[in-house]
């Protein structure tokens, strides 16, 4: 029996994981591929960003509401998932910024944090991950923490010196960066609510958005996903703290997704074998390996 494929997300935060690379997992978990999302923190630092839900009760229970609402999310992704078991940072607020929380996740020495994702990698054996890129996506302290732990574990798993209290090593093939929200995919969502006659919520944005070839350049992977944005967007709701559906996540209708821009896209950050980019498959490459 060939072995299956698998593939480990890392994330920050609870609600990550529907926000970014989440339709591809839905096809990947559609095709047989075994998926883990790893939350590195808890979110209990972050903000309530629906209105609805915004209430003294919510917020003195946030952390165990994340949790709730991260429950409800893997169900509909069909993915597996686990804690790291770190503390949210929180977005630092001030110029300049204050300092991080004593003990949040991003103010932890890199050696500790990666430690435990190392050990996660071990005992799953994914074949590719994704995490962000240096910057985060965005620049939150756990997202560009998160970033280096991925990175730092990816690294780290195959190395018998390494860590080696925490298993037997294991060796990824391939790491992703997401880069979910970028200006070319806007411009195409906003131009195609045009052609229809509809009103834009992205023409401000555009203005203000100065355009960077280069960072469109360092996509080298689009995955066709826009069968499964309607799974992404029930997982995203599944975040009722942070997802309002009347808010700018569902601002442009569902078809106008999957017509402007049906694709997923990532970098290919690190890879061990020879990968012909573009590429239109996370597993391009691995999968004749695995069924060898």
């Amino acid at each position: 029996m060939a072995e299956p494929l698998r593939l480990m997300h890392v994330h920050a935060h609870p609600d990550d994981e529907s926000s970014k690379g989440a339709a591809t997992t839905a096809k990947y978990v559609a095709e047989g591929v075994q998926v883990l999302v790893v939350t590195c923190t808890g979110g209990e630092r972050g903000s309530i960003l629906n209105p609805a839900m915004d209430r003294p009760d919510v917020q003195a229970n946030i952390g165990e509401i994340r949790r709730q609402e991260m429950a409800r999310a893997r169900e509909i992704l069909g993915v597996d998932q686990e804690w790291l078991g770190f503390v949210d940072s929180g977005w630092p607020d001030g110029d300049p910024p204050p300092p991080l929380p004593d003990g949040c996740f991003a103010a932890l020495p890199l050696d500790v944090a990666a430690r435990p994702l190392v050990e996660v990698v071990r005992r799953f054996r994914p074949h590719v991950m994704t995490t962000y890129d240096e910057n985060g996506g965005y620049p939150h302290p756990d997202h560009v923490m998160c970033h280096r732990v991925a990175v730092a574990a990816f690294e780290a798993a195959g190395d018998p010196e390494a860590y080696p209290e925490v298993g037997e090593p294991w060796q990824p093939r391939k790491l992703y960066y997401h880069h979910s929200f970028h200006r070319e995919r806007t411009q195409a969502l906003h131009d195609e609510m045009l052609r229809r006659g509809l009103e834009s919520p992205y023409t401000e944005r555009l203005a203000e958005w100065e355009r960077d070839p280069e960072h469109a350049a360092r996509i080298t992977t689009r995955v066709p996903a826009a069968d499964y944005f309607a799974v992404r967007d029930r997982a995203l709701l599944a975040h009722a703290t942070q997802i309002d559906p009347e808010g700018p996540w569902f601002a442009c209708p569902l078809d106008v997704h999957q017509v402007a821009w049906p694709t997923e896209d990532f970098e290919l950050a690190r890879s061990l074998g020879d990968v012909e980019v573009p590429e239109d498959d996370l597993f391009a490459g691995v999968r004749a390996s695995v069924s060898r």
